[in-house]
């Protein structure tokens, strides 16, 4: 008895069979498979995401940027806060917060 003869006669074909491979190939073990096409869909959706957030940002900053450089009492201000910066005849206290 022939370990194919129940097999349908279409599944014997050449291109049945190499198509079958080739699908296979593809959907499976080549370097673009359907897995590695998943994965890279849910990584562009997360860095689009990503881009969006610092492009928001890059707005604040530039807004933030053009407010200083127009505005001489706001510059005091986030110099004074943000480094530190004194006028040599006043003292400065720092008060750190506990949490």
């Amino acid at each position: 008895m022939k370990p194919f003869a129940k097999l349908p006669k279409f599944v014997k074909n050449y291109y049945f069979l190499f198509g079958s491979f080739f699908l296979f190939w593809m959907l499976f073990v080549d370097s673009n498979d359907f897995v590695s096409q998943i994965s890279l869909k849910q990584k562009k959706g997360s860095l689009e995401s990503q881009k969006q957030y610092y492009i928001e940002k890059k707005q604040e900053v530039l807004q933030d940027r053009e407010e200083l450089t127009t505005n001489q009492v706001l510059l005091e201000k986030f110099a004074r806060e943000k480094y530190l910066m004194k006028k040599s005849s006043e003292d400065l206290f720092i008060v750190v917060s506990e949490d």
